[in-house]
């Protein structure tokens, strides 16, 4: 999961600076709670295919855990308590898919080009105007 927990239960991690066009950032976090970055060239480098993986992971646990609350929430004789293991297992899941989605967000360049104040649309190939 990418949250931890302190006295107040599971807490979010804090965003990181953002990074160069180089680095990817990856949903888990070092020991010490430290955001991991992978620095490649190679999409199908090990540790890229490890972090798809590891996304799928996530993404598939995330639907898994959307419809066990949705039983619960559907339930009209849930419980606090049951109503509270939903919410909380809802809220690791949301954070681990806010990462996967921050992580994929940054490899899109056109995303990242708009980001930096470039005008995807002036590169590339340009249609005449009769062609519309």
């Amino acid at each position: 999961m990418t949250s931890h927990e302190d006295e107040n239960g599971p807490q979010a991690w804090p965003k990181a600076a953002a990074t160069t066009d180089s680095l990817r950032l990856l949903t888990w976090h070092s020991p010490s709670g430290n955001r991991c970055y992978l620095s490649t060239d190679d999409a199908n480098s090990n540790v890229a295919r490890l972090a798809d993986n590891i996304e799928k992971v996530q993404t598939d646990a995330a639907e898994q855990v959307l419809d066990a609350a949705m039983a619960v929430l559907e339930d009209p004789h849930a419980d606090a308590q049951s109503l509270r293991f939903a919410l909380r297992r809802m809220r690791e899941a949301l954070v681990d898919v806010l990462l996967v989605a921050e992580s994929r967000g940054g490899r899109l360049p056109i995303l990242r080009d708009k980001e930096e104040g470039q005008d995807p649309e002036e590169e590339g190939p340009k249609l005449p105007p009769e062609s519309f």
